[in-house]
């Protein structure tokens, strides 16, 4: 790993753990060739092996033409890089080939991989926890394997149920939602960490990025306020796939590297969003039921960290938000930011459950009109601006839980003091510009 990387990272995030080795990692499978534009680089702590993948028009796949998953050609490569191992897989309800086949129950009937445990995230291998939740350890009726709980855990405590299941190898393969504080990428660092401290290989097997990966967006984190939902300096929406995020994690975060190789996809490009990708869609948690709704999470999730609904209870969680005493004036405050591909309507709705259960409250709805132009960090502020100009009701959460989304309490004071969305944003820009710097070294797709 070169200084500079490690120079702006610095800047961008405080200090940085000793970073991985040149030979930390490796990549395989045929893809997208890295290098062919200005954000694209090298696969930073390990090689890259594979040919161009598919090409794709800027409306969508050809015909006929649809993603290959890392799983996909895994298993089409029949395992080998699995090849006597005895294997734990790392996954939940989105780990699913293109026929929607658990790809658990798939490897479990193939004799030519020994798949002997499986790892569950939060909200459980199966998917029946909700938010904060998981499902604890047991035997998984379809298969027989035994489940362990990863929620909650790491470090040597992790390590510790990685050496217990007896595996060699970590397999790791769920569906991400693009934003930093979305903790799948954080069950997967913890992972990496835990199997280098087990003596254990990892390997990530790709995904799309749900909302594509032409760019990294808004605030980079500052240590200081890493949690669950943000271990380290990364922006909050990364615009990276999870093996180029593992990669980068290895890279740069890791004190000590972990044996880690990354299975690409084909045909998928930086610019696709999952509509164009021919994959189903498997919510990968039960408030983020759509892509639209991963398309405005990066932003509107920051409405965790304040007194209104975010729209959890509601059937479009996200891209509903509202508070009792909401009127007509936030969504023509909105509005007349001219935020770009995005408008908002004024409206009212009655979560079954979480803020404001079984009460009706007013908001806003909002509608992305032009995917490409639209910024979900750019938007999430300026509604948060918005609402707080516009009801006096407003409140931030009294654990300061907006700073742990946003990175740092930058946003919050400056919001208090009256700051206006593009005030907000230059107070992150320097950061941003480090942290993409850094990106560019790790991304393995056109």
């Amino acid at each position: 790993m070169s200084v500079s990387r490690r120079g702006l990272l610095a800047v961008a995030g405080g200090a940085l753990g000793v970073a991985g080795a040149a030979g930390g990692g490796g990549t395989t499978g045929a893809g997208d060739a890295a290098g062919a534009g200005p954000e694209v680089g090298g696969a930073g702590a390990g090689s890259e092996v594979g040919a161009v993948g598919d090409a794709a028009g800027a409306g969508g796949r050809a015909a006929g033409r649809r993603v290959r998953t890392g799983f996909e050609r895994l298993a089409a490569d029949g395992y080998a890089p699995l090849a006597g191992q005895r294997v734990g897989v790392v996954t939940n309800p989105t780990g699913v080939t293109a026929g929607v086949r658990h790809i658990v129950d798939v490897m479990h009937a193939d004799e030519r991989v020994r798949l002997v445990a499986v790892f569950g995230p939060e909200h459980g291998f199966r998917g029946t926890a909700q938010a904060g939740g998981s499902e604890g350890r047991y035997d998984d009726p379809a298969t027989g394997l035994p489940v362990y709980d990863t929620y909650g855990k790491s470090g040597r405590a992790l390590a510790d149920v990685f050496a217990a299941s007896g595996v060699d190898t970590v397999v790791f393969d769920i569906q991400d939602a693009g934003a930093r504080f979305y903790t799948y990428i954080w069950t997967m660092y913890d992972c990496m960490v835990a199997a280098e401290l087990a003596g254990k290989r990892f390997v990530v097997l790709d995904r799309p990025n749900p909302v594509g990966g032409r760019a990294a967006l808004g605030p980079v984190l500052d240590r200081a306020y890493a949690t669950f939902v943000g271990r380290e300096p990364i922006a909050q929406v990364h615009g990276m796939t999870v093996a180029e995020l593992a990669l980068l994690f290895n890279g740069e975060f890791l004190a000590r590297p972990v044996r880690l190789e990354t299975v690409r996809m084909t045909g998928w490009r930086r610019r696709d969003l999952f509509d164009a990708t021919g994959l189903p869609w498997v919510p990968p948690s039960p408030n983020m039921p759509t892509p639209d709704t991963a398309l405005v999470y990066g932003g509107t999730c920051l409405f965790e960290g304040t007194n209104l609904s975010e729209g959890r209870g509601t059937t479009r969680p996200f891209e509903l938000l509202g508070a009792e005493g909401v009127d007509r004036r936030w969504a023509e405050a909105a509005n007349a930011l001219e935020l770009p591909g995005v408008t908002f309507r004024e409206a009212y709705f009655a979560p079954v459950f979480s803020k404001f259960q079984g009460k009706t409250v007013g908001g806003v709805q909002l509608h992305v009109h032009d995917r490409a132009a639209f910024d979900p960090v750019r938007t999430g502020i300026g509604l948060l601006v918005t609402a707080k100009r516009t009801w006096s009701g407003f409140a931030w959460r009294a654990d300061h839980w907006i700073d742990k989304l946003t990175g740092s309490a930058t946003v919050r004071t400056l919001v208090d003091a009256g700051a206006g969305p593009d005030e907000v944003a230059a107070a992150w820009q320097r950061d941003l510009t480090a942290f993409r710097a850094v990106r560019g070294e790790y991304l393995l797709y056109r």
